[in-house]
């Protein structure tokens, strides 16, 4: 399955961004979903996860300012990035989760000027 992601951008801390990942076929009903963000230096985290049945889940760093969810008659996932931080900034990838090692996209950029 492709994943194609855009929607980052740059703003300044306090402000708000909402990426979307569009998939080639119908696939966020039927998996885990997740929001992964590779940051400068760092790690690739997760930073949220939705369920076939629309459950999500947050990592604690991001909980109460982003949003997860999706359009599945547009086979599009969305994350709604609230009261961002400089700490925020990073590549941002949607994938499964656990993640499909041939379905990583090109990522969307956000930045997070303080």
């Amino acid at each position: 399955v492709q994943l194609v992601e855009s929607g980052g951008g740059l703003v300044p801390a306090g402000g708000s961004l909402r990426p979307l990942c569009a998939a080639s076929r119908n696939i966020f009903s039927l998996h885990v979903m997740g929001w992964y963000r590779q940051a400068p230096g760092k790690q690739s985290e997760l930073v949220a996860d939705i369920t076939s049945g629309g459950l999500t889940n947050y990592a604690g760093s991001v909980k109460g300012r982003f949003t997860i969810f999706r359009v599945d008659a547009k086979n599009t996932l969305y994350l709604q990035m609230n009261s961002l931080k400089p700490e925020d900034t990073g590549v941002y990838y949607c994938n499964r989760n656990p993640a499909w090692q041939d379905s990583w996209g090109q990522g969307t950029q956000v930045s997070v000027s303080s």
